[in-house]
């Protein structure tokens, strides 16, 4: 498996760069956590941890969450606990799973690509 890196300490250019990379994977993250089952905020928040080494906050994911069911991406419901307090579960309607269908063939066509254009340059770092 490869090791994921960062950028080297260059100052905020790196860290800004990986920071706005993230953030725009963040909305189809959030959707593919939900493909197969209704989640509750803290299970989103594991699975993402689990599936695909993005570790979030409560403060990043449910304004996410939020934006995605105002937009009729997502439905809520509350659900109550046989233990503890009741919990807000979040499942995908029709339009979200179009929406992370279409974002899912957008991604995979870009990564691709850049991946073709980076080849020569990953390939010179594992000479060194």
């Amino acid at each position: 498996m490869a090791r994921l890196r960062t950028l080297p300490p260059d100052g905020e250019q790196g860290d800004r760069w990986e920071a706005q990379l993230r953030k725009g994977a963040l909305e189809m993250a959030a959707l593919a956590s939900l493909w197969k089952s209704r989640l509750y905020g803290l299970e989103i928040i594991r699975f993402l941890e689990n599936h695909s080494r993005l570790v979030l906050s409560e403060g990043t994911i449910y304004p996410i969450l939020n934006r995605l069911k105002a937009e009729g991406m997502l439905t809520s419901e509350w659900v109550e606990a046989e233990a503890g307090h009741p919990r807000k579960y979040y499942a995908l309607t029709e339009s979200g799973r179009a929406r992370l269908c279409a974002m899912a063939e957008a991604w995979t066509v870009f990564a691709d690509g850049l991946s073709r254009l980076l080849q020569p340059v990953l390939a010179m770092e594992e000479t060194r």
